[in-house]
């Protein structure tokens, strides 16, 4: 029997659909696999790491409280950030969006115990959980119980189950400040699945132009260059920066090199800059604050003091005079002062360029401060423009960051610098505003 050219169309159209079907189907497979071991190892690690024991206690019975708490009469709003940093960059559209309709209701989620432990309280929104782990069975009930209106997801964070059971839903689901690399999995040959992910999302909202040509790339159209939510916040922090007492006592009108989400390869290097320049007060706040990260970084600083000892000095002493003023070194070892503390610097070396990467250069360069990092900093534009244009320097050891130093000690120097920093941040703001009109429109 002869098949025509069109049954022959027809049957090799159905071929690769199947064909495709399978190909999800086992790396779904795969998926669901990876996040039992993942959740099993973190079971494992909670033995001993506290971090991971509130990750496994925080989802204990979580569909439960979830159910209790929400009401069935309501379509929430969700907001959902892998973590501190991530709720920091989408908080300019969260707070926009409640200010343009005070009774919107709002729940947000958080993948991190260390961005749920510091905003379970939000005031602003009507719950905050923890995600249930992305099963599918979890993804079905979670969007069942929330009914939610729309999802906005920040940065990062693709679960496949979650944004499936949204699209099945015919639910609107947003990407905001996304930033895309060729070298994530998306573009690899083994990245159907995560593919998959991106093609549920409604629409992109992306940092910069390299972004947009990469999901174009893909075939995915639905773009829009906004720039990074981020930018809104750290203005907006450095104009309501609260003052800090106890920070304006350490430092009093000396000059001020504050060290931000720093990591032993970093205070290494700031420990020997310290002992070089003793007429300058040193601020460090390490990434991490647990007991072992804080006793780890005073053996590099042992006449430090930590912010909780002269927070609990400063409300014992009926004097004004509760510190030695001779004290070189002040450790921050609580989570959320940071951003403000900048306010009182100088200089500021960011944390984390000996490792995976640079944190955020943002928060100090909003208040005018000349900026140095480490290597790694090339995935991050904002860090790139700031060398550029002449706000910040890298260094790769002790000899470069004591040249950056005398640079940077010349007032002028560091007043152009840090000038070129304030003025960049203030060019790049506005990204919320323009997300939030285009929801509005949608």
């Amino acid at each position: 029997m002869m098949v025509s050219s069109i049954d022959e169309d027809y049957l090799k159209d159905l071929t690769l659909t199947s064909t495709k079907i399978g190909i999800i189907f086992k790396m779904v497979f795969l998926y669901d696999t990876a996040i039992y071991f993942y959740t099993l190892l973190i079971r494992i690690a909670s033995i001993k790491n506290t971090k991971a024991a509130a990750w496994i206690n925080g989802r204990k019975e979580l569909m439960q409280l979830i159910e209790a708490s929400l009401d069935k009469n309501k379509r929430y709003t969700w907001f959902h950030f892998a973590s501190l940093g991530e709720f920091e960059q989408g908080r300019p559209v969260l707070e926009r969006l409640k200010s343009e309709n005070p009774t919107l209701p709002i729940v947000i989620t958080f993948f991190s115990p260390s961005g749920y432990e510091i905003r379970k309280k939000y005031a602003l929104v009507d719950h905050v959980f923890y995600l249930p782990i992305d099963t599918r069975t979890n993804a079905i009930d979670f969007v069942r119980i929330l009914n939610p209106r729309m999802a906005i997801f920040t940065k990062y964070e693709y679960w496949y189950h979650y944004f499936d059971e949204l699209h099945k839903n015919n639910i609107p689901l947003y990407v905001i400040s996304g930033i895309f690399r060729k070298e994530q999995i998306f573009f690899k040959w083994y990245g159907s699945l995560h593919r998959k992910m991106l093609s549920m999302v409604s629409h992109f909202f992306v940092q910069n132009e390299n972004s947009r040509k990469l999901l174009n790339e893909l075939g995915i159209e639905n773009v829009t260059i906004s720039g990074d939510t981020r930018f809104d916040r750290v203005i907006y922090n450095a104009t309501h920066a609260p003052e800090l007492k106890i920070i304006q006592d350490f430092t009093k009108g000396n000059k001020v090199f504050i060290a931000g989400s720093t990591w032993p390869d970093d205070e290494k290097l700031i420990a020997k800059l310290a002992f070089s320049y003793p007429d300058w007060k040193f601020i460090i706040a390490t990434h991490e604050v647990n007991p072992a990260r804080i006793n780890e970084l005073t053996e590099f600083f042992p006449e430090s003091i930590r912010y909780s000892d002269m927070n609990r000095k400063e409300s014992e002493s009926t004097e004004n005079q509760y510190i030695n003023s001779d004290i070189q070194v002040l450790i921050i070892d609580n989570i959320g002062l940071l951003s403000s503390v900048y306010q009182y610097g100088d200089i500021a070396y960011i944390g984390g360029g000996f490792g995976v990467g640079i944190h955020n250069t943002q928060e100090a360069a909003a208040f005018g401060l000349a900026l140095i990092f480490g290597p790694n900093y090339q995935n991050f534009t904002e860090a790139v423009d700031f060398i550029t244009i002449g706000a910040a320097f890298t260094i790769k050891n002790y000899d470069e960051l004591a040249n950056c130093m005398e640079k940077l000690i010349i007032d002028s120097h560091k007043k152009e610098c840090g000038m070129a920093a304030l003025k960049y941040v203030k060019k790049h703001t506005g990204a919320s505003q323009a997300i939030l009109d285009f929801i509005n429109r949608s």
